[in-house]
């Protein structure tokens, strides 16, 4: 699951419009997420969605909608594993679009027991950040306790015993861009946004 669903206020646009180069950064994330081995991928939108939907190519994703977005990365948890009704996926990996820096191979290392019961977080210098697998048994409590902007940590902290840490520090960068600081780095840019969307 890919969370691209934020306005993005402290970078001066929504998340799903990032781009490095002329790649939107949510096709960057997709084809990480292939690369690891992902078979279903989704894409939650928020802000701007059409014109992402315009612009980026999310031909190998279910999209997801979340009119909500405003309200906090939450909702965005929440719609993304409503729409994951196949009964057989039994674990989600859950990354947001905003990770330049994420691999395939963190992908891989976080996602290499994809079973019901499991709680798995990347960590980068011992601390906990993205991605994260949620069981399928978790799935329900998170969605209750998915709250604002702070997402699944309700849950988490309320399981912190179940978590199993994974070092990620070695193969991949764990910041988030939420800096123009972090955006002139990356080199990243957001497209002007259309007036009405």
């Amino acid at each position: 699951m890919i969370i691209a669903a934020g306005g993005g206020r402290r970078i001066g646009g929504p998340e799903a419009l990032l781009c490095q180069g002329d790649k939107p950064l949510v096709n960057q994330m997709i084809d990480t997420m292939t690369e690891a081995g992902c078979e279903q991928i989704v894409v939650v939108l928020g802000a701007a969605a059409e014109q992402v939907q315009e612009t980026a190519d999310l031909s190998r994703a279910t999209v997801v909608i979340n009119k909500a977005w405003g309200t906090g990365v939450g909702s965005s948890i929440r719609a993304g594993l409503a729409a994951m009704e196949d009964e057989g996926i039994e674990a989600v990996v859950v990354v947001p679009v905003d990770m330049p820096g994420l691999t395939a191979a963190a992908i891989s290392r976080v996602a290499a027991l994809p079973y019901p019961d499991v709680l798995v977080c990347a960590t980068y210098d011992g601390l906990r950040g993205y991605p994260m697998l949620f069981g399928r048994r978790h799935w329900p409590g998170i969605a209750t306790l998915a709250s604002a902007d702070v997402g699944a940590r309700p849950y988490l902290l309320a399981h912190k015993d179940q978590i199993v840490d994974i070092a990620c520090d070695s193969v991949a960068d764990g910041s988030r861009v939420d800096t123009p600081e972090l955006m002139e780095l990356y080199g990243l840019t957001v497209p002007p946004q259309r007036v009405g969307v």
